[in-house]
């Protein structure tokens, strides 16, 4: 099947002549700024919050291509994934009438963005071994079915998708395919962002939530073709990324090894955490996990969460979740943290 993006794309997207700030009109150096109505006499915080940011974070993509290996051209930056998310379907889905196809359980704004949208949702259920399900998920596209949402590795079941079957979709349905790498720095598998030039129609997300510890910053990346890049550059408010998050981030991408350190430190501590865990009563099973937190089956989950908030630890209850019944969902933390979490639930008492 033939990736055709303008077959995709909405009739008003395609004729979408985007906002043009003055910032997007002005490019090179000036001493005197008097184009955008800013307040000359700057601000109370600094003199330099008083003018608007760069509307395509030029300095913060560069910082990101050399560290990430994609283009410039390949990269949008959104205000937390979420705004990605939202940006591709309002580019691709007309409301009411198209569809996204998700495979729960998975993350949960998928669902949310295309109900804000009016877009309709296909559900194809992972396998019990929390795996695409292909034959269900080629009987569920049909002319509608713009997108195809997979997240690997998987929020919140932990494990990464099989890469064969994410590659068998992206070579046989010509929509857009999302994979939503949130949580890629925790794996042991490779990023697809190295597989762009094979497949036009791959849009791949990551954040600086997680491994790089800026979850307050809300700065979320796609990569993809710079066709599709320009389309969402067209959709998104002109200055989605504001200026302290833009420095920040320049400030915190400068600190690559400082980062793996923490990787390393989450994983490791993944592991105990885990080994851990198996020795408390009403842990019953833990799954694998490529993330930075664990999905763990235990015998009443939510009382064993509501005995947590009381104690001040607070996880995740899973278990209303699809294929996750009996199950909380338990970040990695400090090592005090996570001792404190297993202590605590050492002592809870079901009677």
């Amino acid at each position: 099947m033939t990736f055709d993006l303008n077959n995709l794309l909405r009739e008003n997207i395609k004729k979408l002549v985007p906002y043009s700030s003055a910032r997007d009109e002005f490019k090179g150096e000036a001493s005197t700024f008097l184009d955008a109505n800013e307040n000359s006499f700057g601000s109370p915080l600094t003199k330099w919050y008083n003018r608007y940011p760069d509307p395509l974070q030029i300095k913060v993509k560069e910082k990101l291509s050399s560290i990430k290996g994609v283009p410039v051209e390949n990269i949008f930056l959104g205000n937390g994934s979420d705004e990605c998310i939202d940006v591709l379907m309002r580019a691709f889905c007309e409301p009411g009438e198209d569809n996204i196809l998700i495979v729960p359980p998975t993350y949960g704004m998928y669902e949310v963005s295309a109900h804000i949208n009016d877009v309709n949702i296909k559900k194809v259920p992972l396998t019990p071994a929390f795996q695409l399900n292909l034959p269900a998920i080629e009987e569920a596209i049909d002319d509608n079915t713009k997108i195809i949402f997979l997240c690997s590795p998987n929020n919140p079941t932990g494990n990464s998708l099989d890469r064969e079957d994410i590659e068998v979709i992206l070579n046989n349905y010509s929509g857009i395919v999302v994979i939503d790498e949130a949580y890629i720095n925790f794996s042991r598998f490779r990023s697809f962002t190295q597989e762009l030039n094979d497949y036009p129609n791959l849009v791949i997300l990551q954040t600086l939530s997680k491994a790089w510890g800026l979850a307050a910053l809300r700065v979320g990346m796609a990569f993809a073709s710079q066709e599709i890049i320009h389309v969402m550059n067209k959709i998104k408010p002109p200055y989605n990324i504001n200026q302290a998050s833009q420095e920040l981030t320049l400030q915190a991408l400068e600190e690559v090894g400082q980062v793996n350190d923490m990787i390393r430190e989450i994983v490791a501590q993944r592991d105990i955490l885990a080994k851990d865990l198996l020795t408390v009563p009403s842990v019953q099973k833990i799954y694998p996990s490529d993330a930075n937190f664990l999905l763990v089956q235990v015998t009443n989950p939510k009382a064993i969460y509501n005995y947590l908030i009381e104690k001040g630890i607070v996880v995740r209850d899973r278990s209303s979740v699809a294929l996750c019944a009996g199950c909380i969902r338990i970040t990695v933390g400090t090592p005090a943290e996570n001792v404190s979490v297993v202590n605590a639930m050492k002592n809870w008492n079901p009677a």
